[in-house]
């Protein structure tokens, strides 16, 4: 399957499908700083909407509205639609499973879960996602950082999912032939995220962050929202229907995955910069 998509807001999980895509042969237009097409011009936009066959959206809501739907939704009839919603609008369920038939709009995301059902009455394939890491934003960077945190808060789970596990989910649902629908794509391990850290630092053999109350780890408001919501995301949906396989079924398989990669490009540059040492060493 090949076709033309246009993706609007070419962030960190977008730009991995479209490499994804690109490599399958399929043609990609994206905006964004990343893109090839700035949003507000609409006449390109405009031409590659006329041309596209599927159309994904990974632009969050604005302070009103959506801007993809409220700038270019009358263009958007008989494409394939996507949208990168969020399993924040779920809202708080003190841990509880919840599946993609749970009542939305109760939470803190409350723009978010507006965008999400208007892009359902759109006709959109609507992908719910818990927190999202992979190379470049994971752990480690955190911990590089000084940004890692440990939360003293009993009991508090959260759901993830590594980002070439999105990639995947997306293209499983555009080459299905199911009718739009929201899915959630989270992973098998719904944990703490202070499991998460601690198991990074083991990994890089470096201590763990001191455990600190919420008060006192001094989280800017995004952060200190996220964990006052707690709740397990079920995705059992997407596994059933669109055969979606977890890459990385846990937190464990995705930061030694992380982590073997940036050793192997850490062990590149050691050797390109041995090579030109020795080159240089050795010119005549």
């Amino acid at each position: 399957m090949t076709g033309h998509l246009l993706i609007f807001g070419l962030g960190y999980t977008a730009a991995i499908l479209a490499n994804h895509l690109r490599t399958a042969g399929w043609q990609v237009d994206a905006t964004g700083r990343a893109g090839n097409l700035a949003f507000s011009d609409r006449e390109r936009v405009e031409a590659a909407l006329a041309s596209a066959s599927h159309v994904l959206s990974s632009v969050p809501p604005a302070d009103e509205g959506d801007p993809v739907l409220d700038q270019y939704g009358a263009a958007l009839a008989g494409k394939w639609l996507g949208y990168l919603s969020s399993t924040g609008v779920y809202g708080d369920t003190k841990g509880a499973w919840v599946d993609e038939s749970a009542p939305t709009g109760t939470g803190r995301r409350s723009a978010r879960a507006v965008c999400d059902a208007r892009w359902r009455d759109a006709g959109a394939h609507v992908f719910r996602l818990p927190g999202i890491y992979g190379p470049g934003r994971s752990a480690f960077d955190r911990i590089a950082d000084g940004r890692a945190h440990r939360i003293d808060l009993p009991g508090q789970v959260f759901s993830r999912v590594h980002v070439e596990d999105i990639a995947r989910g997306v293209i499983a649902a555009m080459a299905s032939a199911l009718p739009a629908q929201p899915w959630n794509l989270a992973d098998d391990l719904p944990c703490s995220q202070n499991a998460v850290i601690e198991h990074a630092c083991r990994l890089l053999s470096v201590p763990p962050p001191p455990l600190q109350t919420l008060d006192d780890a001094g989280l800017s408001p995004t952060a200190r929202g996220f964990y006052l919501e707690n709740r397990r995301v079920a995705n059992g949906k997407a596994k059933r229907l669109l055969g979606w396989r977890l890459h990385y079924p846990t937190y464990r398989e995705g930061l030694a995955a992380i982590a073997q990669g940036a050793a192997i490009a850490q062990g590149a540059a050691i050797a390109q910069g041995a090579a030109i040492a020795q080159g240089e060493r050795f010119a005549p």
